[in-house]
């Protein structure tokens, strides 16, 4: 008995060191990303403003307002005239440089608050995260309580699959009852969506359908393997995603611009957005052709570390091997990736709501810096500046009633934009390299956005990541 007594302290005792260790680690992490919090940035605490002498690029229609003066009040857009004169609001000389609406990236994964950062300091100010768990509703709400600094944060509940679509990174669903039991979860929870999954059988995809409709929730759809691709195109799924899940599933890996044309019909028929993450997909075809360096260079280094050693690793050691079997494994990558940019201008020119998203924050796929390469992979598809720019901007506001407020310049949305020198109708990389970014009317100048990246640059919270993701497992799976 007094050896059972002895040995139940050392666990105990061992139990609470683990928890403090684990504690200490989060309160470190907390630490470290308080450069985010509300109440640190002085700065940021006006949220009302008279923009005067700008040139406003209002994306709900293909013209620049020129010379213009904008009224900010409390954060949202309450007058737009040629001169605006009223008392005791701070005023902002726009240097005759041009205002966009800030960009939104409709498909992520966040896995620290550093990210924030990155996107703000990248001009975006919205994101649609579509794989959530407990840390994502904990960020919502601090960025609503106006507590941290972040893009407005919209996050899908985790992935909902069938049950033999194995993995951790998902939750296989057994029947739909239970799918239904899951989606009232997720939407009393606070979750904005329901994300379903390539492994999700028809009974369960329509059991979730039934109850997103009866909750009031939207979701949104990575294509299901299970299913007819055509059978897909429910009203009450806002997007599909992904390009590369077009050619695999519909066009069975065959690069057909005939059999592409149904698919295309489909979804405009049905007024379906797309969202076609083309980042994602051709940063396989860079591991491909870069090799090992890749994984040590560039824009790698803003990625969550325990991504880079568990993610970016695998996927790349897969490709290698895939590569020394088959050595015509780029060029077959490449080709694919060429017949996206096809795909999308074919969609662009039959008008199909196209939604920029890029898959941020998997792979090697850095968050906030890949909006850039994602719009500049339209613009190669062949899309004029200001349908590239729609994308990221007024398309996305058609896709959910959660995003009504933002995607253009005009009274009564929210003040979330982007400051540039030059036209981005023009020059679209200018967005890249904003004056100053606003969020709900609080202004980050340039010198703050840049801390922001300098911050999250080989960032070092691989344990607290970790113990997010066990905290994930624990309550979802």
């Amino acid at each position: 008995m007094k050896f059972v007594k002895k040995l139940l302290k050392v666990v105990l005792a061992l139990v609470v060191i683990l928890v403090l260790t684990m504690l200490a680690f989060l309160g470190l992490d907390a630490r470290n990303t308080a450069y985010l919090d509300l109440e640190n940035n002085r700065t940021l605490q006006t949220n009302s403003y008279i923009i005067e002498n700008v040139n406003i690029v209002p994306m709900y229609a293909d013209t620049i307002l020129t010379h213009k003066t904008v009224y900010v009040k409390n954060g949202v857009i309450t007058e737009i005239n040629d001169s605006i004169s009223i008392e005791d609001v701070a005023i902002i000389d726009g240097q005759n440089n041009y205002l966009s609406p800030g960009l939104m990236d409709m498909h992520v994964h966040l896995w620290d608050k550093q990210e924030l950062g990155l996107y703000l300091a990248n001009g975006v100010t919205s994101v649609r995260n579509l794989w959530g768990y407990p840390m994502h509703l904990r960020v919502k709400k601090a960025i609503e309580n106006k507590e941290l600094i972040g893009p407005l944060f919209f996050v899908s509940g985790p992935k909902l699959t069938g049950e033999n679509d194995l993995g951790d990174d998902k939750v296989q669903v057994s029947s739909p009852e239970k799918a239904k039991e899951l989606v009232k979860q997720y939407k009393e929870r606070g979750f904005d969506f329901i994300k379903t999954y390539a492994g999700i059988p028809e009974d369960i995809m329509n059991a979730v359908i039934e109850q997103s409709i009866a909750s009031d929730i939207s979701v949104v759809a990575h294509p299901s393997r299970e299913i007819s691709f055509f059978k897909q195109f429910h009203p009450q799924i806002a997007s599909i995603e992904h390009a590369e899940e077009i050619v695999q599933q519909p066009l069975h890996y065959a690069l057909d611009s005939l059999k592409l044309e149904t698919v295309v019909q489909q979804f405009v028929a049905t007024k379906k957005s797309f969202t076609p993450t083309l980042t994602g997909y051709y940063k396989i075809y860079e591991m491909l052709d870069q090799g090992d360096p890749i994984l040590a260079s560039g824009l790698i280094h803003y990625m969550n570390p325990l991504i880079q050693k568990v993610d970016s690793e695998a996927q790349y050691n897969r490709w290698a091997s895939e590569k020394e079997r088959n050595n015509a494994i780029t060029k077959t990558i490449y080709k694919q990736h060429q017949f996206h940019l096809y795909l999308l201008n074919q969609m662009n020119e039959a008008g199909v709501n196209i939604v920029a998203g890029t898959d941020a924050g998997i792979g090697i796929t850095a968050p906030g810096y890949s909006i850039h390469e994602e719009l500049a992979l339209y613009q190669e598809a062949g899309m004029s500046n200001y349908d590239v720019l729609k994308t990221a901007t007024v398309n996305p506001s058609k896709t959910h009633k959660e995003f009504e407020k933002i995607g253009s310049i005009e009274t009564g949305k929210w003040a979330n934009f982007i400051l540039s020198k030059e036209n981005p109708l023009k020059n679209l990389n200018t967005l890249s390299r904003p004056e100053w970014v606003m969020l709900q009317g609080r202004k980050m100048e340039k010198g703050l956005l840049k801390s922001f990246t300098e911050k999250a640059y080989d960032r070092s919270n691989m344990i607290a990541s970790g113990l997010r993701y066990a905290e994930y497992l624990l309550v979802e799976k």
